[in-house]
C-alpha cells in the first residue's frame, strides 16, 4: 500500500491520475484538490500496488496522518519549481512518525523554472538526504502532464517493497482499517476499507469499535462486485449495521456473537467537560451535516484554526481565542432533515437559531419547507474554503462591536458668545492635546462631571477650521442639554465601534 502525500497543488492527484491513465473528472469541485481518502489500485509486472491519495490542503491534517499509518510505503510530491512548501513538512513529519520508508517524487519537472537540485538541498535541512547526495531515500523526477518517470516511479515502488521485505499473511484472521465512509441513502452504511492481513470475503462478520456487521455487498475501488479481498486491496464494504468511524480498525470474526464481544470492551467515554461561557463570550450553534466522516473530520480541524474563535465539540473545550465560541450541536453523515430544523429551532443562541451547515449533501423538501417557515438558515457548501468563510461571517455577525473612546485633548472656557435652548458658542484655549470638529465633549466644573454634549463647528477669527492645537485660542459650537460657564473644562474625545481586537 501506497501513499501520496505532499503540499496542495504539487501534483499528489494529477500524478495519480497519471498513473491510472485517466482524465481529471469533469466538474470536480475545488480544482484537483482531493477532499476526501480515496484509493485505487495499479498492476506493475504483475504486482499490484494499492495508492492511498491524500487531501493536500492543511485543513486535512489529521486525514493524512491516518493515511501515512496505513501505508507500506509513502511517496513524497514535491513541486520542483516551488520547492518544499508548509504541507511537505508536515507530510515528512507523518511519514518519520508513521516510520515507513518513502520514495521523494520530484514532481512537475516539465515546467521551464523546475530545479529539482535546489529541492534535494533544501530537503538536506529537513534531514532527507537522497541516493543522488550519498543518502538512502530514492528520489525520481516525474511529470504528470508528459509522463516522464511514471513507469519508473512504479519500478522504484515495486523494489522499495522487496527491499523492505513487505508480506502479508493471509492465514490469519483479516483485518485492516476504514479510510472512508458515509451513508448511502439507497444502500445503507457504506465504508470503504483497506486490509493488512488475512482474507475478506462475502458474507464475512466485520466488526469495528463502534458497530459491526455481515457483508451484503463487496466491491472493489472500480465498484465492481468481487468475492474476496486479499492484503492492500481496497475493497467497499455494506453491510454493518451504522457507519463505523473513519480511521478504525476492524477485524473479521467467526460469528455475531464474538463481534458484539468485541464492541463492548471499547473505552469507556469520559464525561465531556462542562463548558463554561463567560459575560463577553457568544456562542455560534452549529449543525453539520456532511456526505462522508472523513469530510466531518476535516471540518472540525478547520473550524479549530479560526482565528476569533473557541470551538467546543462535543467531547471537547479547545482553547484559543475565547471571543466567539463555536459549538457544533450534532455532526453526522446525510442529507438535512426536519429533526435538523427542529434542533436548530430548539437551540438558539443570541436570538439566532444554530446555523445548519450542508457539506456536499441536500436538503428534504420537507425540512426546506420547514426551515423557510421557521427562518433556520440553511448553507450549502461544495468546497471546504466556502464553508469556512461563510462560518467566518456569521461569528462576525454576532459579535457586537464594542465602543472605544480615544482622549484627544482639553479647551479651557474663557467667554460666553451666545446662548439659544440646546446651543452655546463659547471661546476657550487648548490647554492640552488638540480639539476637532464633530467630536464629543464632557464639561468638568471643579472636578466633577457635569454635562456632555457634541462639538458642532470650530472657528479661529471667525472662520471654519478643522481643528486647534495646544496653546492657540478658538470658538466652539456646543450641542448639549447643560449650559457651559466661564472657568469650566471641556474634555474632547472621540467613540467608535470597533469590534475586540481591532486596532
Amino acid at each position: 500500500m501506497v501513499v501520496i502525500l505532499g503540499h496542495v497543488d504539487s501534483g499528489k492527484t494529477s500524478l495519480l491520475l497519471a498513473i491510472r491513465k485517466l482524465n481529471v473528472p469533469a466538474g470536480k469541485p475545488g480544482g484537483v484538490i482531493t477532499q476526501h481518502i480515496g484509493a485505487y489500485q495499479v498492476e506493475k509486472d504483475g504486482k499490484k500496488i494499492t495508492f492511498i491519495d491524500t487531501p493536500g490542503h492543511e485543513a486535512f491534517s489529521a486525514m493524512r496522518s491516518r493515511g501515512a499509518k496505513v501505508a507500506d510505503v509513502a511517496i513524497l510530491v514535491i513541486d520542483a519549481a516551488e520547492g518544499i512548501q508548509p504541507q511537505t513538512r508536515e507530510a515528512i513529519s507523518h511519514i518519520k512518525k508513521a516510520q515507513i520508508p518513502f520514495i521523494v517524487a520530484l514532481n512537475k519537472i516539465d515546467k521551464p523554472e523546475a530545479n529539482p537540485e535546489k529541492v534535494k538541498r533544501e530537503l538536506q535541512k529537513e534531514e532527507i538526504l537522497v541516493e543522488d547526495l550519498g543518502g538512502k531515500v530514492p528520489s525520481i523526477a516525474t511529470s504528470a502532464k508528459t509522463g516522464q518517470g511514471i513507469d519508473e516511479l512504479l519500478e522504484l515502488i515495486t523494489l522499495v517493497a522487496e527491499m523492505e521485505n513487505l508480506r502479508a499473511d493471509i492465514q490469519k484472521p483479516g483485518q485492516g482499517m476504514v479510510i472512508e465512509s458515509y451513508l448511502d441513502s439507497q444502500r445503507g452504511p457504506t465504508a470503504t476499507l483497506i486490509l493488512n492481513q488475512g482474507v475478506l470475503k462475502l458474507n464475512d462478520i466485520v466488526g469495528t469499535l463502534s458497530t459491526l456487521g455481515k457483508i451484503k455487498i463487496l466491491e472493489n475501488f472500480q465498484s465492481k462486485p468481487i468475492e474476496k479481498v486479499l492484503p492492500a486491496d481496497p475493497a467497499i464494504v455494506i453491510g454493518f449495521e451504522a457507519v463505523p468511524k473513519v480511521g478504525e480498525n476492524f477485524k473479521v470474526f467467526s460469528d455475531t456473537e464474538s463481534a458484539k464481544k468485541y464492541l463492548e470492551v471499547k473505552e469507556k467515554k469520559e464525561a465531556p467537560e462542562v463548558l463554561e461561557i463567560g459575560p463577553e463570550q457568544k456562542v455560534l450553534n452549529l449543525i453539520l451535516k456532511t456526505d462522508v466522516l472523513g469530510s466531518i473530520e476535516a471540518i472540525e480541524e478547520v473550524l479549530r484554526e479560526l482565528p476569533q474563535a473557541r470551538p467546543s465539540f462535543p467531547k471537547e473545550n479547545l482553547g484559543g481565542q475565547e471571543r466567539v465560541i463555536l459549538r457544533i450541536l450534532k455532526s453526522e453523515v446525510g442529507e438535512i432533515n426536519e429533526s435538523d430544523i427542529k434542533l436548530a429551532k430548539a437551540h438558539p443562541a443570541l436570538g439566532y437559531p444554530a446555523l445548519i451547515l450542508g457539506f456536499r449533501v441536500k436538503t428534504n423538501p420537507a425540512a426546506k419547507i420547514f426551515a423557510e417557515r421557521e427562518k433556520i438558515k440553511i448553507i450549502a457548501f461544495d468546497v471546504i474554503y466556502d464553508l469556512v468563510e461563510g462560518v467566518r461571517k456569521f461569528m462576525e455577525k454576532i459579535v457586537e462591536p464594542e465602543l472605544v473612546r480615544t482622549d484627544l485633548g482639553k479647551v479651557k472656557i474663557l467667554v460666553i458668545f451666545h446662548i439659544e435652548k440646546n446651543r452655546q458658542i463659547v471661546g476657550g484655549k487648548v490647554i492640552e492635546g488638540e480639539v476637532k470638529k464633530g467630536a464629543s465633549i464632557e464639561m468638568i466644573r471643579g472636578e466633577e462631571l457635569i454635562g456632555k454634549g457634541k462639538l458642532i463647528n470650530l472657528q479661529r477669527n471667525k472662520k471654519d477650521i478643522g481643528k486647534a492645537g495646544k496653546g492657540e485660542e478658538c470658538g466652539i459650537l456646543y450641542e448639549g442639554d447643560t449650559k457651559i460657564e466661564v472657568g469650566d473644562i471641556l474634555v474632547i474625545y472621540t467613540e467608535d465601534r470597533r469590534r475586540k481586537g481591532e486596532l
